[in-house]
């Protein structure tokens, strides 16, 4: 039987749909390094042993998710072959919205809307070619700026970002940028 902290980790892949970093899996599950990486380990090695259709899977770029074991390729083939999951994580899109209404904006001002890191769900979204960078902010350090691209516009029906639903007052002012330039969200 699987420790809570090893439940917690496997439950937080499968909602999240997406590769976690570790320190992502940490700051969601209020799990410290140590734990993450030994519920990992133990998830690892039950996904091993229990001769389950999924294995723990620890990408090249250090991220963990759940894929099907190799051997049930061709019995998934016919099905999922060819189809990839495209469908966005609430995460995902919350951030992609972000940026479609405040664009350009750095993945600092994601974060301190969103209220949590958005590195991983940032680069997402760039794989996907919903968002593209647009430009470098010229303050110390001249993070990149993110825009929604074409592909955005096209998925998601509109002829340009004008046509994006109009934000009610309250949900402007999450939007909005004080004086400083930065942005700020009243939660």
């Amino acid at each position: 039987m699987l420790s809570t902290n090893a439940q917690i980790i496997e439950t937080v892949l499968f909602i999240e749909n997406e590769a976690l970093e570790e320190e992502r899996i940490s700051e969601m599950t209020g799990l410290d390094d140590r734990e993450v990486s030994h519920a990992l380990s133990e998830l690892e090695k039950c996904y091993k042993e229990e001769g389950h259709g999924l294995f723990l899977k620890q990408n090249e770029d250090s991220t963990w998710n759940f894929s099907p074991v190799p051997e049930l390729y061709d019995s998934l083939r016919k099905t999922y072959g060819k189809k990839v999951d495209r469908r966005l994580t609430r995460a995902a899109l919350e951030t992609l919205s972000i940026v479609a209404y405040t664009q350009p904006v750095t993945r600092k001002e994601i974060d301190h809307i969103r209220g949590v890191a958005s590195d991983t769900i940032v680069r997402l979204l760039r794989d996907r070619e919903y968002i593209k960078v647009v430009g470098r902010k010229d303050v110390p350090g001249h993070p990149c700026l993110y825009g929604t691209s074409r592909k955005f516009l096209f998925e998601f029906g509109l002829h340009s970002i004008s046509d994006l639903p109009k934000l009610s007052d309250i949900d402007r002012m999450r939007f909005d940028k004080n004086e400083e330039g930065e942005l700020f969200n009243d939660n």
